[in-house]
């Protein structure tokens, strides 16, 4: 857990300390990712070979964790970044893994996902942006829907159809092409509020082929190979980090609180059962993403329903646990005079973020009966 430690007193001194600010404020923290690049989180994912740490599902899930303990806002937006750098080391050609990864490495630069549909919602692969191609390229139009780091990342993934429209390819939307444009006014998230998830338009957008990754009409294959496994063990360690750091406040509210013989909340037999749930649950979904992570990288048969089970988990999990937290916490975080009423709004998140729970559980369904996923 080498990259979870040192990511967790990062996490303590740069992220903590403001996530009360961020999710006041909703909008992006540029001042925590200036220094998260300045720590060189955004390499963790680049090969070696071209100047970055060459790590894989693990240490990402491991980071992510930490930085969730901090702000899972911060986490959820970073978590994107890798799955995104992730996709192009696995299918982009040289060209354009040299170009995004010398951005990445010497320029600090961030990429993010917008794969979401205004229609469609979570069943991403299916685009309804329309793409007009050429010899030289493509040009898009369309809007995708609740695109995180809007704005401040440099490149976007976007799925679009390809030139047979039964099939979907995938592109690099760079920040500065013209056509592109971000509805920043139409987000006022529950939740998550710093991740500013808005709509992204594409107007007549020209892009060169060489930012199409991987061949022509491959977009779902990597989809459901590449980019679902580090999304969803992302997506679960975000979860995971947010209910240790609610299961955290938890117990520094139930052991400070005092009544007047100077006992404290912590000594009420119900606080005590609430508190092992708190625990057993948060410890659970931790074990169980570090687990699928573990088979993912070992190339176990059953990595993905792992994983699948994990980001399940670790998203119904943490609403519980934030909703037995405010039990806990009672006036006080009603009166959000503790974290835990923004903990809990965090927490909601993890059922509408793309795939949703109940369509990952037909997944796993699938999965776990010998049936191809979608």
């Amino acid at each position: 857990m080498h990259f979870y430690d040192k990511a967790k007193q990062f996490s303590l001194k740069e992220i903590s300390p403001k996530a009360e600010r961020i999710d006041q404020e909703a909008i992006f923290p540029e001042d925590i990712f200036d220094q998260i690049a300045k720590e060189g989180y955004f390499s963790l994912l680049v090969p070696k070979e071209y100047g970055g740490e060459g790590k894989g599902l693990s240490e990402h899930t491991q980071v992510c964790m930490a930085f969730a303990e901090g702000s899972a806002t911060v986490a959820l937006c970073y978590m994107m970044h890798n799955v995104a750098l992730n996709c192009i080391n696995q299918h982009g050609d040289e060209a354009l893994k040299r170009k995004i990864f010398t951005e990445v490495v010497e320029n600090q630069k961030m990429l993010a996902l917008a794969y979401s549909e205004i229609g469609t919602g979570t069943h991403f692969y299916k685009p309804e942006i329309t793409a007009q191609y050429s010899d030289s390229g493509v040009v898009l139009n369309g809007i995708k829907s609740m695109v995180t780091s809007a704005g401040y990342a440099s490149y976007y993934l976007v799925l679009s159809p390809a030139k047979d429209p039964e099939n979907i390819n995938n592109w690099v939307v760079p920040l500065e092409n013209q056509g592109l444009s971000f509805a920043l006014s139409k987000w006022n998230g529950l939740g998550m509020r710093a991740n500013v998830s808005c709509p992204m338009e594409m107007k007549d957008l020209f892009l060169e082929n060489l930012y199409k990754i991987g061949e022509e009409g491959s977009g779902a294959t990597q989809v459901f190979a590449t980019v679902a496994p580090f999304f969803l063990a992302g997506l679960a360690s975000v979860y995971s980090g947010l209910g240790t750091q609610i299961f955290q406040e938890a117990i520094q509210h139930a052991t400070t609180r005092k009544y007047a013989e100077d006992s404290s909340l912590a000594h009420i037999e119900t606080v005590q059962i609430h508190l092992s749930n708190l625990y057993t649950k948060s410890s659970s979904a931790r074990a169980m993403t570090a687990e699928a992570a573990r088979s993912y990288d070992h190339q176990e048969p059953d990595a993905a329903a792992k994983i699948i089970a994990a980001r399940i988990f670790a998203s119904e999990s943490v609403i519980e646990n934030a909703t037995t937290a405010m039990r806990i916490g009672g006036g006080k975080s009603y009166n959000k005079q503790t974290p835990l009423e923004r903990l809990l709004r965090d927490s909601f998140a993890g059922q509408i973020m793309a795939p949703s729970v109940d369509v990952l559980k037909v997944w796993l369904g699938k999965a776990l009966s010998g049936q191809p996923i979608p």
